[in-house]
């Protein structure tokens, strides 16, 4: 594309692109080196005007340019025109023409000139491959497969300024990658993936988090990453994050917090009031990861309390869906060893006795059950009864809900077998309809009185569906 083309181009919209596009090659093919050099960036400052089909096929002659010696200095000029060209390509469109800069044999040519590159033409460089592979995912494995990881990883010990934080984000990208996760330990990359999810864009940071929470599955991966200071990233994320980032960000650190070891870190850290906020969003998925943490939490008794008391504040000024999420919880906690106290001293029980009669379905439902779950120990009968329980427990089995009848069923069955209380529920449990809900219940949950009640099945994957993030 000459001068007197491009002069054109930003005068006229109707431009013959294809004629242009024929100069230009002429002028690569030709013309000296700093004519090629001109061409090249002021082709690269058209590209966001130009139609797509003519950049694609301006890739080609262009990558070319990059294949030059790396450690020739002659040729630097014409290499960084080049991949300042094909960065400002690379961010136009949907990602097409990234794929296409990255399946051009470009990338192969950043991987060779980096390690031999410095100051501004390594920034370059650095930015043309953060473009590609931010862009178009398929280039993450072709920067795999070539070395790229060690490149990357062997520039953070010498690379300190605004070009440190295009390499972590490139690393974040990379690091989605299932083999690149296997690299990263040997080839001690994990601090530079927590750095990455503390630096850089939000979206960057998402993906970092996304890529430590997979690492995280494993003992050896988790330790590793705790040591590295991992909890107060994610912590920090969790607080500051976008909407996708938090949810990310508290399904990390609930893998994380699947080891005992790490129960107590991570509450101190402050990480229990940002997962009571999540647990009242209207996002099902966040309600999900919040009550998951929330079950893993509690193990350590110390940590149920303070989560008990936001549990009742919840069950007193959240909406339905949170009073739902909030009753849940305590339906799970209501099973753990010291729950009795717990329960009893945040006052929630009186609360769920309140709730008994919400309009709100699913509230009924849960707050129901971690009734039933309560009545099976003999003090929480009793504070149970005291707060006017029975009555309203009766009441319900006439309920809409069969959920809420089989609770209910289930709770005056445990008042039923005990002799405080075995004449207060004796009339509605003779009942012929409380006899068939109380057979229908024993088949449903033969197999749960068995044992806990099973935490949900984190989600590690539910934020994606490439499979190779597995």
């Amino acid at each position: 594309m000459g001068h007197s083309q491009i002069h054109r181009a930003s005068e006229k919209p109707n431009l013959d692109w294809e004629a242009a596009l024929t100069q230009y090659e002429n002028v690569m093919a030709s013309e000296s080196e700093a004519v090629k050099v001109k061409a090249t960036i002021k082709l690269a400052h058209l590209s966001k005007n130009a139609p797509e089909n003519i950049l694609n096929s301006a890739i080609p002659f262009i990558a070319k340019h990059l294949e030059d010696n790396p450690t020739s200095n002659s040729s630097q000029s014409m290499r960084g025109a080049a991949a300042y060209c094909l960065r400002c390509i690379s961010c136009q469109g949907d990602g097409t023409l990234a794929a296409a800069v990255g399946h051009s044999g470009a990338l192969e040519s950043l991987l060779r000139s980096l390690p031999h590159s410095s100051g501004c033409f390594r920034k370059i460089l650095v930015k043309c491959v953060w473009s590609i592979v931010t862009f178009d995912q398929t280039s993450r494995v072709i920067i795999a497969r070539n070395g790229g990881l060690e490149v990357i990883i062997g520039m953070f010990d010498s690379v300190f300024d605004g070009t440190r934080r295009y390499l972590l984000e490139i690393l974040s990208a990379m690091a989605l990658l299932r083999e690149v996760r296997k690299a990263l330990i040997s080839l001690r990359g994990l601090p530079f993936l927590v750095q990455a999810a503390r630096f850089g864009c939000m979206a960057s940071r998402e993906r970092a988090c996304q890529a430590i929470g997979l690492l995280a599955i494993t003992k050896r991966g988790r330790r590793m990453l705790v040591e590295l200071g991992v909890v107060p990233v994610l912590i920090e994320l969790l607080r500051e994050g976008d909407y996708v980032t938090k949810l990310v960000a508290g399904n990390s650190l609930g893998v994380v917090s699947a080891h005992v070891t790490y129960i107590r870190p991570l509450a101190q850290a402050g990480a229990i009031p940002l997962f009571a906020e999540l647990l009242q969003w209207p996002d099902p998925i966040g309600k999900e990861i919040a009550e998951d943490v929330f079950c893993l939490l509690a193990v350590a008794e110390a940590n149920a309390v303070v989560i008990s008391d936001h549990l009742v504040r919840i069950l007193k000024e959240g909406d339905s869906g949170g009073k739902a999420a909030a009753a849940d919880v305590l339906w799970d906690l209501s099973s753990y060893k010291y729950s009795i106290s717990v329960v009893q001293n945040s006052g929630a029980i009186p609360v769920l006795v309140d709730l008994l009669h919400d309009g709100n379905d699913e509230v009924r439902e849960k707050v129901s059950g971690a009734i039933a779950q309560l009545s099976y120990n003999e003090t929480d009968r009793v504070a149970l009864a005291d707060a006017g329980a029975i009555q309203r427990l009766i009441g319900l089995l006439q309920d809409e809900l069969e959920e809420v009848k089989d609770n209910v069923t289930e709770a005056l069955l445990n008042f039923s077998e005990d002799p405080l209380y075995c004449t207060r529920v004796s009339e509605a449990v003779s009942t012929p309809a409380f006899q068939n809900l109380q057979e229908r219940m024993i088949h449903i949950r033969a197999a749960e009185r068995q044992s806990v009640r099973s935490l949900h099945q984190m989600g590690i994957n539910q934020f994606t569906g490439d499979p190779d993030l597995l």
